[in-house]
């Protein structure tokens, strides 16, 4: 199992950005997905962004255009650049790894909008 720390959370208004990184403990060459789960408040955990092994991404609807995840192997960090922050994305920000069956979790980083 790999260990993730997330960093980068914050306060911002609305319009902002942010930048969310995800180090792990070790290489990350051979993860198969590496990304980015958020929750809010009342609610259930839901998918943000996703990164393959080979560089494929995948992205909610809500967050499309706006956020982008990347992954650099050489400083086994995977990166969420979050633009035009909106409040409806006040949420915990958890890192997410799933290595063949091993799924890793963060600690989570809160990212918060203001009006």
């Amino acid at each position: 199992q790999v260990q993730l720390v997330e960093s980068g959370g914050g306060l911002v208004q609305a319009g902002g950005s942010l930048r969310l990184a995800c180090a792990a403990s070790r290489s990350i060459f051979r993860i198969n997905t590496m990304g980015w789960y958020r929750q809010a408040p009342g609610k259930e955990r839901e998918l943000v962004a996703l990164i393959t092994s080979g560089g494929t991404t995948q992205y909610a609807d809500s967050v499309k255009g706006r956020f982008t995840i990347a992954r650099d192997n050489a400083k086994k960090t995977v990166y969420l650049q979050m633009n035009s922050l909106k409040p409806e994305d006040t949420a915990a920000y958890y890192c997410y790894s799933r290595e063949l069956t091993i799924v890793s979790w963060g600690q989570g980083t809160q990212v918060t909008v203001s009006s």
